[in-house]
């Protein structure tokens, strides 16, 4: 009987209409979307980046090797950790590839931890945008106008989610989400590696 009555005031319940059933349910996941107006005003003060050095180990990336490359297990940038391994980069130096100017400082939790957006002008007028993920330290803020080769932050662990290591992509497009770091489809984002070695 107790058993009953339960099941009863169970289906009772689940039958009442609240006001927060009323409205649709959103599921709000963790994306940066940068305004396509801001993104237009700053592009008016966006040094341009004419040469290109790697994010450690400047300028060639001296002393680190690329643990997982763009494109290997749909991995959408590079993974760079130091030759010594394990969590011994921790806290290193994360320099900017380019010229460029800093759209996003942030940590943004979940799998990325702190992240660093910068764009770069190319000197043919198109734009593209490098990313620093998983950092230890943020060494910037949004709008600085940096220099190839200034630091902008620290090699982290994404807040211990990974041993540390520096996620870093180079997108296409100054509008993109920031997305999963992984995917079948690499549209909008560069290999890395390849873009640097072809803008030395």
């Amino acid at each position: 009987m107790k058993h009953i009555l339960i099941v009863i005031v169970l289906f009772l319940l689940s039958c009442k209409q609240s006001d927060s059933d009323k409205e649709p349910i959103s599921v709000i996941h963790e994306t940066v979307v940068i305004k396509k107006e801001l993104i237009v005003e700053r592009k008016k003060s966006i040094p341009t980046a004419t040469h290109f050095d790697y994010p450690v180990g400047k300028p060639n990336g001296k002393g680190y090797y690329n643990a997982q490359k763009f494109g290997e297990n749909d991995h959408l940038g590079d993974d760079w950790n130091a030759v010594t391994g394990g969590d011994s980069d921790l806290g290193d130096p994360i320099y900017a590839i380019a010229n460029g100017q800093v759209t996003f400082a942030k940590d943004i939790g979940s799998g990325w931890g702190k992240v660093i957006r910068i764009s770069h002008k190319l000197p043919d007028s198109t734009y593209i945008e490098s990313l620093y993920a998983h950092c230890d330290q943020i060494l910037v803020s949004t709008d600085s106008i940096i220099k190839r080769g200034d630091q902008i932050g620290t090699i982290g662990t994404a807040n211990g989610a990974y041993l540390a290591h520096l996620h870093f992509e180079i997108r296409d497009s100054l509008e993109m989400h920031i997305g999963g770091g992984y995917s079948e489809t690499t549209e909008g984002y560069l290999n890395p590696t390849k873009f640097i070695k072809d803008h030395r």
